[in-house]
């Protein structure tokens, strides 16, 4: 599902919420279940902890050119609900509008409705509003694919 400014696709996964949101809250975990191909590594090796951490990622663009983010913690609730708002690191502090949020609702004891929303509701910049969306509605359902098949 897709608004003007916002993205939004759910998939049931057969792993238990706790196990889902320990690799979502692992910076270290994450290039491998972005369906965008732009999330290369983490600088960060420890694990998310709450809302105002902070995790360093180095990216790739769709033109190849690389660069870093930093993301700034949002939503922490253990178990349920991890987001973050990415910065560039020209300005580290300075998020950019753009929001990751992951949403999870254990159905019983070994599956999970996730839902990923991707929201650029919040950018106030014109020239960065107008490149956006940056992933696809297909990139987000891939994300969740690929974090259903690398779960152990």
């Amino acid at each position: 599902m897709s608004n003007e400014k916002q993205i939004t696709v759910s998939r049931i996964i057969d792993h238990s919420a706790k196990e889902i949101f320990n690799s979502l809250s692992l910076p270290a975990r994450h290039p491998r279940f972005d369906g965008s191909g732009m999330v290369r590594s983490s600088d960060n090796t420890e694990r998310i902890q709450q809302v105002g951490d902070v995790f360093v990622m180095n990216m790739v663009g769709r033109s190849g050119d690389e660069y870093q983010t930093h993301n700034h913690v949002t939503a922490f609730d253990e178990g349920k609900m991890i987001g973050w708002q990415p910065a560039l690191a020209e300005d580290p502090d300075r998020v950019g509008g753009w929001e990751w949020l992951y949403t999870l609702k254990p159905l019983d004891a070994g599956s999970t409705e996730v839902t990923l929303s991707y929201s650029w509701e919040s950018v106030t910049d014109k020239q960065l509003a107008s490149q956006l969306p940056a992933v696809s509605e297909d990139e987000l359902a891939q994300s969740l694919n690929l974090i259903a098949s690398t779960i152990n």
